[in-house]
């Protein structure tokens, strides 16, 4: 599938997570305040889902869907379905934030030379996240320097966050 091509396809993330520091149900949680599952998809490039790679997941999925339910009084339309394939989107979709911060996105082109390599890279992520206006601007300042940028490249992400804070 393609942006313009989708076929029966849906737009969605996958997260690679660290179950000793965040758990599936937390996960969950963030899923489900992330977007409104009482409303009907309007098409099948946006519809709501939770995908599960094992029945615990599935039965944990299940579990909470049904919680939002009784707790919401209304229907939820997310499905939830096993995943069988994921496709990345195409390279100009992948990390939007940083894409549209040039100085950044050069020093990590240059470090990274292979797009595929930015596209799996935590320090463009991250970057990405918080030019995207997530993330604590504290954290970032911390953790800055694994990033391995410039100091003028840093400079610049720590001032272009800081705005998005305020």
């Amino acid at each position: 599938p393609t942006y313009y091509d989708l076929g029966d396809h849906t737009e969605t993330v996958q997260i690679d997570y660290a179950p000793e520091r965040v758990s599936f149900e937390e996960l969950l949680e963030v899923f489900w305040n992330s977007h409104n599952p009482t409303r009907r998809p309007w098409s099948r490039q946006y519809a709501s889902i939770a995908f599960y790679h094992d029945e615990e997941q599935r039965q944990a999925i299940l579990a909470s869907k049904e919680r939002r339910e009784r707790s919401s009084g209304q229907q939820i339309y997310t499905e939830v379905r096993e995943l069988d394939h994921f496709y990345l989107a195409e390279g100009y979709h992948q990390k939007y934030f940083l894409r549209n911060t040039p100085e950044i996105m050069r020093e990590f082109q240059a470090m990274y030379p292979n797009e595929a390599d930015i596209v799996d890279s935590t320090a463009a992520a991250r970057a990405n996240g918080y030019l995207g206006g997530y993330g604590d601007p504290e954290v970032l300042r911390e953790e800055l320097s694994s990033y391995g940028l410039s100091p003028r490249a840093n400079q610049t992400l720590l001032s272009l966050v800081g705005r998005r804070a305020r």
